[in-house]
């Protein structure tokens, strides 16, 4: 078994400009946040243009598609802003793929302290590789179907529909 993670952005990856007080995007933080991870199973990194998920527009979302479709991996988590991962999740769902697909993220950057960007993709991984095929959405402990999930905006989670 292998695993692919593919890297969209999101508040996951974003990083805190000391001197602007702005967050926004540089480099990827996952290749550092594997390492810390100690995971023995072999992982494959893909990093796509990051994006806030707000800025996504369909081509975004075919880019991530089409990584999906290539990849050898039958595991793959995709790291996702979590304003629109329903969106993209649904591109995904409809396509029909073969992979179990989890969509994941964070609600603060992996950077700022108690995030939750470390667990959600440790948790994501983990299921990716026993869920059945099918596209997922994975957030701070629960797992849900992409046509059976809403974010709950006021309260900060995930919930089924």
């Amino acid at each position: 078994m292998s695993l692919r993670i593919i890297a969209t952005g999101g508040t996951f990856d974003k990083h805190y400009d000391e001197l602007t007080g702005i967050l926004g995007f540089s480099d990827s933080h996952l290749p550092q946040v594997l390492a810390r991870t100690r995971m023995t199973i072999p992982v494959e990194l893909e990093v796509l243009p990051l994006l806030d998920s707000l800025d996504m527009k369909e081509e975004d979302r075919q880019r991530v598609l089409a990584s999906c479709r290539g990849a050898k991996e039958k595991a793959i988590v995709i790291v996702h802003g979590t304003d629109t991962m329903k969106e993209t999740a649904e591109v995904l769902g409809n396509a029909g793929l073969e992979q179990a697909i989890v969509l994941t993220g964070a609600m603060i950057p992996y950077e700022i302290a108690n995030s939750d960007a470390l667990f959600n993709l440790g948790f994501a991984t983990g299921v990716a590789q026993t869920l059945p095929p099918g596209v997922y959405v994975a957030m701070n402990g629960q797992v849900f179907t992409w046509n059976n999930v809403t974010k709950n905006r006021a309260a900060g989670v995930f919930q089924p529909l």
